[in-house]
């Protein structure tokens, strides 16, 4: 698959506020996504991650919110194999978390619920920063969270010129942000 054709769907599946999945049905109709990843898996080219795979503000962002004693998480619509690979970073974080190993996908209610019992305060004192409107930000502040969206990445570049962004608590740039907005900077 040509990355840059990908890169095209995708995009316009965003713009069209379609699942990304439609990105490869537009790229090679008829994939079998569950199949093919099955495949690379037993190919050995299966789901993987390392340190060069993070925004490089993302370490400094983990380990600043951490010494001042917050409780950090990750959490996203990810397969059970990204919580290995995480943790084999050893990120400075309290848990990791992938919808697959919950059985739960973001946007539903029940993931949010998760990640409030994940952290052990009510839903009020839990900011959730994320780079989506539709799975992140909206369905965080529904839950109770406050809500901040980055303008990163496909979704955030795209989802920064909808409506909906007005709905997030703050819109950030970078994770080096976030410490100050949270009033823990370094």
């Amino acid at each position: 698959m040509e990355p840059t054709l990908l890169f095209a769907a995708l995009g316009a599946a965003i713009a069209a506020r379609q699942d990304h999945r439609e990105a490869f049905a537009m790229v090679r109709p008829g994939l079998d996504y569950p199949a093919e990843a099955r495949a690379k898996d037993a190919a050995g080219r299966g789901w993987r991650l390392g340190g060069d795979d993070l925004y490089p503000d993302a370490l400094d962002c983990l380990r600043s919110l951490r010494d001042h004693g917050l409780v950090v998480g990750l959490a996203g619509n990810q397969p059970a194999a990204a919580v290995d690979a995480l943790a084999g970073l050893g990120l400075p974080v309290d848990f990791i978390a992938s919808s697959e190993r919950w059985g739960v996908n973001k946007p539903s209610p029940v993931f949010f619920d998760r990640v409030v019992a994940e952290v052990g305060l009510p839903a009020r004192s839990i900011v959730y920063v994320g780079d989506r409107l539709d799975n992140d930000v909206l369905p965080a502040k529904r839950a109770g969270m406050r809500a901040v969206f980055i303008r990163r990445g496909p979704w955030g570049i795209v989802h920064a010129t909808w409506p909906e962004v007005a709905e997030a608590d703050a819109r950030i740039e970078s994770l080096a942000e976030v410490p100050a907005l949270l009033g823990r900077e370094a």
